[in-house]
């Protein structure tokens, strides 16, 4: 398992254009928020009262533009067809390939999420619960989205219909994350939020990598 995780992260790695466009995206987005939010009444930005909700819509379509070619190349050549056929089961084979992809984009926004906290304007006092509502819910947005990313790579161009799966989904995982920042900000004790947040990822965890399967398998058959 660890061999086939270092080989699918090396995989990821060198696909450039898989990590490097939506993590532009992202820093052209946070810097079109910081830049043209109207200065608030009180001084500074407008944009820092919610600062923690808009980092979380970024970073839920960042990870949504890096989806679809999640399985796209393996597909087209045949990977996917030796995947479902191999002697391992084809769900771990997918656990590492959803974990690989996790560690190259999820983790790597919650690494950067307090620079980008920053230039949002969020308060310092809640930039850690920003790192740690990243940190628990990322891995939900790469599990959830790898199953709809399976069920539309057959499609040439998927990417509207692979939003319109995903997006729904990721609704609980935007709310909590959002709610916990926000929360903190106002100087609310509440964790339960982060609480609910974990109980998302643990299940995306725990059930994507079978309904991703599924979904290759569906997609096999739709050719």
């Amino acid at each position: 398992m660890w061999r086939l995780l270092k080989r699918e992260i090396m995989v990821m790695w060198r696909a450039t254009g898989v990590i490097f466009n939506p993590l532009m995206f992202l820093f052209l987005a946070v810097m079109l928020f910081a830049v043209g939010a109207p200065p608030s009444t009180g001084g500074g930005s407008a944009v820092a009262s919610y600062g923690g909700a808009i980092l979380w819509i970024l970073v839920l379509l960042t990870n949504l533009l890096s989806l679809d070619g999640l399985f796209r190349r393996d597909y087209d050549n045949g990977m996917i067809e030796q995947m479902a056929t191999a002697p391992q089961p084809l769900f771990m084979l997918l656990l590492m390939r959803i974990s690989a992809h996790w560690i190259a984009v999820g983790l790597l926004l919650t690494l950067l999420s307090p620079l980008l906290g920053v230039l949002l304007g969020v308060s310092v006092n809640a930039l850690v619960v920003v790192f740690l509502t990243l940190l628990i819910g990322t891995p939900a947005l790469s599990f959830l989205g790898a199953t709809g990313a399976a069920l539309t790579v057959s499609f040439a161009r998927s990417g509207a219909l692979l939003g319109l799966l995903i997006l729904p989904l990721y609704l609980p995982t935007l709310i909590f994350g959002a709610t916990a920042i926000h929360d903190q900000v106002n100087g609310v004790d509440n964790p339960a939020a982060l609480y609910w947040l974990a109980v998302v990822s643990i299940l995306a965890i725990g059930l994507g990598p079978f309904a991703c399967a599924m979904g290759l398998r569906i997609s096999l058959e739709m050719q």
